[in-house]
């Protein structure tokens, strides 16, 4: 996991990545964790500022001759604060949950066990098994409002799961009933650009399989590059080009583990082809043919929009829309073997000439405008396409 420097009493780092963990530096939960040079043997000595090496300055170290193999030299640290110190050691007083809580959202990786812990606390505190997962986009969870009976669990209340930081997500996962079918909704999902790893991302994609869920409804906001389409229009996905994938970041990179799904996994056909044409036949009834479209998505990292020549080059390869999530998703969704139905809300209309004026530059707010205008219909065509699902299995 991440590791972080340990002063000691003198203010000194450790430089040190290693973590007391629950199995040996915590007992009944409360027992303190010690940190000493006799434990840790690249922790400078207590002499260090003596020394003609180093010199103390307030609560700072830095190291004048150079630093030891494997840390920076002239390095300035700043210690850990005087009230998690104690003669000359560290006091920990995290329980052996907390501490494995903040271990397990330090991973770049969510191990099976974890997950199914995940899964176990939110069908237990739902008293649901739900059928259909639903990762509401930016500016549309009021997909998520719609749920009857709801049980709300806010992402910070749930164990080692993660926090989403985006306005207009709002950070709870929703379960209860749609259209007579058990659906869990995410009311904001997590970005790649928020300094979380892909795994880390798309790790509720798997609580999501654990819990029961079939079939994954993603939905995002994005940018039109194919020039037929107009802000407001729905782009149903039957394709996208993992561009974080080119650069070799993957949500399955690591160990496989088989109870999810196997270790080369093929993503053709990844979207539901049924689903697609259903959602085409929902669009016609609703009186919003014209405004639905079948393309190719692609992810880009973000958090800044795309440049004139990206925005090229992306429509040279085939795509027609671009955000900055789903694919991921998408990707360990089909790994363990889950039915995908996805779409793009055009928000902007992305510009591919060369242009002084500002208004052709997208923005956060113009999404989420657009976003609260097109609600409604998302709503009905999720809803719409749910109620078809429940009545082909009823």
């Amino acid at each position: 996991m991440t590791g972080y420097k340990v002063a000691n009493g003198n203010g000194h780092s450790n430089g040190s990545t290693k973590e007391t963990n629950g199995s040996n530096g915590h007992s009944n939960g409360h027992k303190l964790a010690d940190y000493t040079a006799q434990e840790n043997p690249t922790m400078c000595s207590r002499d260090c500022c003596s020394g003609p090496g180093g010199s103390h300055r307030g609560n700072t170290c830095t190291d004048k001759k150079g630093a030891k193999s494997g840390s920076l030299a002239g390095e300035k640290i700043i210690p850990t604060p005087q009230s998690l110190l104690g003669n000359g050691k560290i006091q920990c007083e995290l329980t052996h949950e907390e501490l494995r809580a903040l271990r397990v959202l330090n991973e770049d990786t969510y191990p099976y066990e974890v997950i199914e812990e995940i899964a176990d606390f939110i069908t237990k505190g739902s008293g649901m098994r739900p059928r259909i997962g639903i990762i509401c986009g930016s500016g549309l969870g009021s997909l998520a409002d719609m749920i009857q009976d709801p049980k709300i669990f806010e992402y910070e209340k749930i164990p080692n799961f993660p926090v989403s930081t985006v306005e207009g997500h709002a950070g709870r996962l929703v379960v209860g009933t749609l259209e007579g079918a058990t659906v869990m909704a995410m009311q904001g999902r997590f970005h790649f650009y928020e300094g979380y790893p892909l795994a880390k991302c798309s790790m509720p994609v798997r609580v999501m399989k654990l819990c029961g869920v079939e079939y994954l409804f993603a939905t995002n906001a994005a940018g039109g590059i194919n020039p037929r389409f107009q802000v407001g229009d729905i782009m149903l996905m039957h394709d996208h080009v993992n561009m974080l994938g080119f650069a070799g970041n993957s949500p399955l990179q690591g160990p496989n583990d088989p109870r999810f799904g196997p270790r080369f996994p093929a993503l053709v056909n990844s979207y539901n082809k049924d689903l697609i044409n259903k959602a085409i036949e929902i669009g016609k009834a609703m009186g919003i043919e014209s405004n639905i479209h079948v393309g190719v998505y692609s992810c880009l990292g973000g958090p800044n929009y795309e440049t004139i020549a990206e925005l090229k080059a992306l429509r040279m390869m085939g795509v027609d829309a671009v955000g900055m999530s789903t694919v991921h998703e998408v990707i360990t969704a089909r790994h363990c073997d889950m039915k995908v139905f996805a779409f793009s809300l055009i928000t902007n209309k992305c510009a591919t000439e060369y242009s002084d004026k500002k208004d052709e530059e997208a923005n956060h707010d113009e999404v989420m405008a657009v976003a609260k205008n097109r609600q409604k219909a998302c709503c009905e065509l999720v809803s719409r396409l749910i109620r078809e699902i429940h009545m082909a299995s009823a």
